[in-house]
């Protein structure tokens, strides 16, 4: 993972809003076009319907036009790393590849490296459809 990765992960993290959980997160994904789009975790006092990092920096991504992931990095503000929840799996799975590598870490810098087939086993993605 390189350093410019996490480190658009970390910036984000520190800019989530978080105030009934206490668990910021920040994501960062990188492009097919080599750039590198950010998001974070936006709680609301709706709970269900805050937002997930990785869910944020996928909508960035789109926005600006590109539409392959080939890294993801998630940092997050536990004691050991968190991975992407159940349903940011399957988002990442709609633009990555079942080898793209996610790296998840916190912030004392505990890290491991997963790639999409392992966080999501038997996937299904856009090419299982006409």
């Amino acid at each position: 993972m390189s350093d410019e990765l996490l480190d658009a992960a970390r910036a984000a993290k520190e800019r989530a809003h978080c105030p009934y959980s206490n668990y910021p997160v920040g994501a960062a994904i990188r492009a097919a076009s080599g750039q590198i789009y950010a998001g974070c975790n936006v709680e609301n006092a709706a709970y269900p319907e805050g937002t997930c990092a990785e869910a944020g920096a996928i909508a960035a991504m789109v926005l600006a036009g590109d539409h392959e992931i080939v890294e993801v990095a998630v940092v997050t503000g536990g004691a050991t790393p968190g991975t992407p929840c159940g349903g940011c799996r399957q988002r990442l799975r709609e633009f990555a590849a079942p080898d793209v590598l996610v790296h998840a870490a916190n912030g004392t810098g505990t890290s491991l490296t997963l790639s999409m087939a392992d966080l999501l086993p038997d996937s299904f993605g856009p090419e299982q459809l006409p």
